[in-house]
């Protein structure tokens, strides 16, 4: 099921997605009013409404965005860097969330801003210290998403917060799908229409389940927390301007422009 978040007439809510969301397919996308939220037992209503009359929103506002640095190898080596012995995780705060057709607005304090297209996870339900064995049960589904990083202060800063967690530097979408195996998916970045990240799932260092055992070691994960993956090679420059789309197999295209900030 592909669930969407989001509004209408000032009205915000979830529906599920029916019709064939791919390039060039036929007829119309519609979305199914949910009665309630898909964090829990949830019914269809029936209501029904043209995707193409309301606002797509981010999927979910997370509490906490958890994203995992270097986890594929072909980018830590781009970037000068050796794959860690651990998994380096840091947090993105909600406030950096946007959803598809948002804008990234280029920050102030930056002159390098680059892409980075990534698998999230969403989570389900409230889980701290998963086996192994359970880290299905505790994923709603996964969504794309854009780990955008100003990597001059990155580089200049010994922590990443700022270069990592200000405002708009996390797009989510377009929507959650949660009938997916994403253990190898095609991951590709387009900067107006230029391919310039492609990659594959399976080419993570630690897999989906190592991230969330060694997370929910440290922390309680409540639902729509969200889970970034890591990036493939090929991150690189965005300028003001610059429409950017990341695209992954079985899910869809996250797409948003970089504009001025002021």
């Amino acid at each position: 099921m592909r669930i969407a978040r989001f509004s209408i007439d000032g009205n915000v809510a979830f529906g599920a997605i029916e019709g064939d969301a791919a390039p060039g397919a036929e007829g119309e996308l519609v979305l199914d009013i949910i009665k309630g939220i898909p964090f829990a037992d949830f019914e269809l209503s029936g209501t029904k409404i043209p995707l193409s009359k309301v606002r797509l929103l981010p999927p979910v506002l997370p509490n906490k965005v958890v994203a995992v640095g270097r986890n594929y190898a072909e980018h830590a080596a781009e970037l000068g860097n050796e794959v860690p012995d651990a998994p380096i995780t840091f947090f993105k705060p909600s406030t950096s969330v946007v959803g598809p057709g948002d804008p990234i607005t280029y920050p102030s304090f930056s002159q390098d801003l680059h892409h980075e297209a990534e698998l999230a996870v969403v989570i389900g339900r409230m889980c701290r210290e998963v086996p192994r064995e359970r880290v299905k049960d505790v994923i709603l589904g996964y969504t794309c998403a854009n780990d955008v990083t100003a990597r001059d202060v990155q580089q200049r800063e010994k922590q990443w917060a700022r270069a990592k967690g200000f405002d708009s530097s996390c797009p989510l979408g377009p929507w959650i799908e949660t009938d997916l195996d994403p253990s190898d998916l095609t991951i590709q970045c387009t900067v107006n229409g230029v391919q310039r990240q492609l990659g594959r799932t399976s080419e993570m260092v630690r897999s989906i389940e190592d991230l969330i055992v060694h997370i929910t070691e440290a922390m309680t994960l409540l639902p729509g927390d969200v889970i970034l993956t890591g990036t493939p090679a090929g991150v690189g420059p965005l300028n003001v301007g610059d429409e950017v789309a990341v695209t992954i197999e079985g899910i869809g295209t996250l797409t948003n422009k970089v504009i001025k900030r002021g």
